[in-house]
């Protein structure tokens, strides 16, 4: 029995590692803006790995800094949307596997 639960932690610390990528669904965004935001979705999905609410609110109370006020975030594993945003100020990406962050500005 012990061999199948390591088994499993290995398939999962597998898994884990090939999906710790951010992959870029869309993104309008200038590549310097782009950059910034990706990585601030990954600090902000690693900070809070069991809490979306707060890892949306870090990413969207920093956006507000960095690029202007008006930006909103959703963070999850199984949602739909439709949005209207600003152009060139869309990123719609996927972290940890199956974790979707998107990001947007609109006034």
């Amino acid at each position: 029995m012990d061999e199948t639960e390591e088994e499993k932690k290995d398939d999962e610390a597998d898994y884990k590692r090939l999906h710790s990528f951010p992959l870029i669904r869309h993104s309008d965004m200038p590549e310097e803006m782009r950059i910034e935001a990706m990585e601030l979705c990954v600090t902000a999905c690693e900070k809070y790995a069991t809490n979306n609410e707060s890892a949306a609110k870090m990413i969207k109370e920093t956006m507000d800094k960095k690029f202007g006020s008006s930006w909103h975030v959703v963070i999850g594993e199984g949602f739909g949307f439709e949005i209207t945003h600003e152009v060139k100020n869309l990123l719609y990406m996927f972290f940890g596997g199956s974790l979707a962050v998107c990001v947007w500005k609109c006034s």
